[in-house]
């Protein structure tokens, strides 16, 4: 196994030099005991005055940076080695896949077919979920030409953002045999805990079934006029077969079982119970964005020294109870055997 990562990464490293067949690459995820200098790279050959450049795009989970390096001067090997999980190289007629496992067992994919590279130094962005949807135009976030309204342009790119992270997830998972392929027998079931008016929810949904996933989709939250507002939308897209929601609360929920946990700005302990449920029903994975965090905060009565520096201030303090406790989450995750990653 050795020997063939060697060849592999010998292979990639050749891909990339080959800038008149390559398409793209994608550096994503960390390996066991590495800590890669980004969270994710993306490579792509461009064409400016004349000449073949690599775009480079490197991403600390908040923001991206992009810079062109000189093709014949690119070193692509300090990439390769520097800890990433899933790298993906895509050449003009194929692709090849090195992905790490936790263990650090690496699984090499190679597949054929035809792409096309777009040596446009200023490509437009593409959206995984178009302002036309019909959900979008539903929610309010879109008016009725499929333009994003001014006023929900930052709720549009948390949208985006998220299914950003979710796509590459999910399909390095399929790939790790951590999941197993959807079929419309079997389909991939996913539960968003604590939903509220379900926009991620939705696009989730929306987006799955755009590239052609089966899906079943469950929303919960504790509000019923949630819930009939949007049974109300989901009937009105004629989605009512993929998706469903539930007037329950998340530590209760009759649901058993689900591929995928989503829980986004539950809020207090209700993010603990979706994580509490996530991991006593098994599933294989969970997306959690923490919401406010009172329950840490109520049991700071006597502070120690030095410690008070960072609680004598409320502000400074409502961070510091932030910051333990979503690392006590994130360390109970790795304990319970879940490959674990904080990103903002």
């Amino acid at each position: 196994m050795t020997c063939d990562l060697d060849l592999a990464l010998e292979e990639a490293q050749n891909l990339v030099s080959n800038v008149n067949d390559l398409v793209r690459v994608v550096l994503s995820g960390k390996r066991k005991s590495m800590n890669p200098p980004h969270v994710r790279v993306d490579l792509r050959p461009v064409s400016i005055k004349s000449k073949i450049f690599l775009q480079v795009v490197t991403s600390d989970g908040r923001q991206a940076t992009t810079q062109n390096a000189d093709s014949e001067l690119f070193d692509f090997s300090k990439y390769l080695g520097s800890g990433y999980a899933n790298i993906l190289v895509e050449h003009k007629s194929g692709s090849l896949s090195i992905r790490f496992s936790k263990k650090d067992k690496a699984q090499i994919i190679r597949s054929a077919g035809e792409n096309q590279a777009n040596l446009s130094h200023d490509r437009p962005k593409v959206h995984l979920l178009a302002g036309t949807d019909p959900f979008l135009k539903e929610v309010g976030i879109a008016d009725i030409a499929g333009n994003i309204k001014p006023s929900r342009q930052d709720k549009y790119r948390q949208v985006e953002e998220f299914l950003r992270l979710l796509a590459p997830t999910l399909e390095s998972a399929i790939a790790a045999k951590h999941l197993s392929p959807p079929t419309v027998e079997s389909p991939l079931t996913i539960v968003d805990l604590g939903c509220g008016n379900a926009y991620l929810t939705f696009a989730v949904h929306q987006y799955l079934r755009k590239i052609g996933m089966p899906i079943h989709v469950t929303g919960i939250d504790i509000r019923p006029d949630s819930r009939l507002k949007n049974l109300e939308i989901a009937k009105r897209l004629g989605i009512q077969k993929s998706i469903e929601f539930r007037w329950e609360e998340i530590a209760t929920t009759t649901l058993e079982s689900a591929d995928i946990v989503l829980s986004l700005h539950a809020c207090d302990t209700a993010t603990d119970d979706a994580i509490a449920w996530g991991v006593l029903h098994g599933a294989p994975l969970l997306f959690i964005a923490p919401c406010c965090h009172h329950d840490l905060q109520s049991q700071l009565a006597q502070i120690p020294e030095p410690w008070q520096l960072l609680t004598r201030h409320g502000l400074l303090k409502e961070r510091f109870v932030d910051l333990m406790t979503d690392a006590i989450r994130a360390q109970i995750l790795k304990i319970m055997g879940y490959r674990t990653e904080v990103i903002e």
